[in-house]
């Protein structure tokens, strides 16, 4: 059994795709109430390990718990009630509007024996409202903004009556100010209505900043876990992304800064080295 209060646990999750191994004898913790991402290089297993933990991807060894259950022997209904997971890209059929895409969010709690109900209706309003969109109800999803198609998305996931949301890079094609959008939403859904958020992102600065705790994973392996400010270092940097940095404190939030270093701000016109072995 799980120590009390973690979410998910994987124990020991192999995961691939026809021979070919991404994740290799994994073990992990998701505490209850945080934002916990995910980050590495590409290929490393990261969007694997997230589908392994919503039950769309079973692990060849080892085992995941969900609450302290196996997920493996939960029914997918039962699952859906409490997780929400949004794809990278996710995809809608042309023209559906905004309230029928988070209706589908009702279907894990319909059966032949309960139809739509008020209490359904209900909840869809509320997670149009906890994400700002209400207003964009009648709207179709290719009217809306990146930014807004994605708080469409996890208003459907919220719907779900979920407290456990799964996040495959939510900002995925969305400039700068999209994505801050997007994440300042999954934050305030955490501090505001207590939901446990794993997350993938690429954005390093942004996942330290929107994140409560950091998993660091490298060719299918975890190779640091923690909160950021006592795991980011320009050594794990270069160990795992082959990424020269200095880290910094950001003037923001407080937290760790990533500022690479180029060669062009390495090296000046001369060829000497305008910035010392010592200071990188």
């Amino acid at each position: 059994m799980p120590a009390p209060g973690h979410r998910l646990e994987a124990s020991g999750i192999t995961l691939g795709y026809g021979d070919r191994v991404i994740v290799d004898g994994l073990s992990l913790d998701i505490a209850p109430g945080v934002i916990t991402t995910v980050i590495g290089p590409n290929g490393c297993g990261k969007s694997t390990l997230l589908r392994s933990l919503g039950r769309l991807l079973k692990p060849r060894e080892g085992r995941i718990l969900l609450d302290g259950k196996a997920i493996s022997s939960m029914k997918t209904r039962d699952i859906a009630r409490i997780v929400g997971m949004l794809p990278q890209t996710p995809i809608a059929p042309e023209g559906l509007t905004v309230a029928d895409l988070v209706a589908r969010g009702r279907h894990p709690h319909q059966s032949w024996l309960r139809q739509w109900s008020a209490d359904d209706e209900s909840e869809v309003i509320r997670a149009l409202e906890q994400t700002g969109i209400a207003d964009l109800a009648d709207r179709t999803l290719d009217e809306l903004s990146g930014g807004q198609r994605q708080r469409a998305w996890i208003s459907m996931a919220l719907a779900q009556g979920t407290d456990l949301l799964l996040l495959d890079e939510p900002t995925t094609y969305l400039d700068l100010a999209h994505s801050l959008e997007v994440l300042d939403l999954v934050d305030r859904l955490h501090a505001d209505f207590g939901r446990t958020v794993v997350m993938v992102l690429h954005d390093l600065n942004l996942a330290i900043r929107y994140s409560d705790e950091l998993i660091v994973m490298c060719a299918g392996r975890i190779v640091a876990q923690g909160r950021p400010g006592d795991i980011i270092s320009a050594e794990l940097l270069q160990q795992v992304f082959g990424l020269r940095a200095e880290v910094l404190e950001d003037p923001v939030s407080g937290r760790p800064l990533i500022v690479p270093i180029g060669t062009r701000h390495v090296h000046g016109a001369d060829g000497q080295d305008a910035v010392s072995p010592a200071q990188l």
